[in-house]
């Protein structure tokens, strides 16, 4: 089965499109076509908005799906005549809630992802620029204002992780590459000299040798450095150095960005500065 999704909205989009996914991820038979359409914020975006969605209604398998975050009562009337399912996120929280808090909620545009407040607006673009200061362990000089240090072979998933963890959370979070240079004579990995007056701060990704070298294959086919024997050495001897120093660790092999980052932040007792 095919279906379209809508995400609308008079900002940004982004609240609708979050709620939607999630909701739409537990239908695992069906196919959606997922379209934003942020900005909706006149009556006349509203009517053409409207003409794509009775279009789209009228060789789907089905009506198209709404979620809408719109804050305006008559753009959002005009939205409710299309011939589509109608999640109206705002209206159906907002209301209970201003009941229960006995207060009439601001409703205006574009209050969530609006640079609000300062603090923490600052606080977000210097984690992610530190974050991007120190990946792949470029500058250790600075991992004393470090909050984590992710360690793991190449493309296990560090950098990503570390920007997400910025963007989200306000989380310091650097990263160190386990190469061949940190192995000794017998091809075993040893702790890197410049890791070690970190240890408190280490925090592991290992991944599985066939997903990180399809990985490695995207990025530099048919090489050593993708090479099934070389990326089974590596997580072996990646596990084996966590196990051994006792350093935390999570496998991201079947993970998304958004779980690894989560679970790191559960599993090594770390509070969120952004909340």
């Amino acid at each position: 089965m095919r279906r379209t999704a809508f995400f609308i909205s008079d900002g940004t989009g982004i609240t609708a499109e979050a709620l939607g996914h999630s909701l739409l991820t537990q239908f695992e038979n069906i196919r959606f076509d997922q379209i934003t359409l942020p900005y909706i914020d006149t009556p006349e975006k509203a009517r053409n908005a409207l003409i794509q969605i009775n279009k789209t209604a009228a060789y789907d398998d089905g009506r198209p799906i709404i979620f809408d975050t719109i804050v305006n009562n008559e753009v959002r009337a005009i939205i409710a005549e299309a011939d589509a399912f109608m999640v109206d996120i705002f209206g159906t929280f907002l209301a209970p809630l201003e009941d229960e808090l006995a207060a009439r909620s601001s409703y205006t545009v574009g209050k969530t992802h609006a640079i609000s407040e300062e603090r923490r607006y600052k606080q977000r673009i210097e984690a992610v620029n530190f974050a991007m200061d120190n990946d792949d362990g470029a500058k250790i000089k600075h991992y004393d204002e470090a909050d984590i240090i992710l360690i793991g072979v190449s493309r296990c998933g560090k950098t990503p992780t570390c920007l997400y963890m910025a963007m989200q959370f306000g989380i310091r979070a650097a990263n160190y590459p386990l190469t061949e240079e940190d192995m000794d004579d017998c091809m075993r990995l040893k702790m890197p000299t410049a890791l070690k007056n970190y240890r408190h701060k280490l925090f592991g990704l290992s991944i599985e040798a066939e997903q990180l070298c399809a990985i490695r294959q995207e990025r530099r086919p048919n090489s050593p450095y993708a090479s099934y024997e070389l990326c089974e050495h590596e997580t072996k001897e990646a596990l084996a150095l966590f196990q051994r120093e006792r350093i935390a660790y999570i496998d991201t092999t079947r993970l998304s960005v958004e779980e690894i980052s989560t679970r790191i932040l559960a599993q090594a007792g770390l509070e969120r500065h952004l909340k």
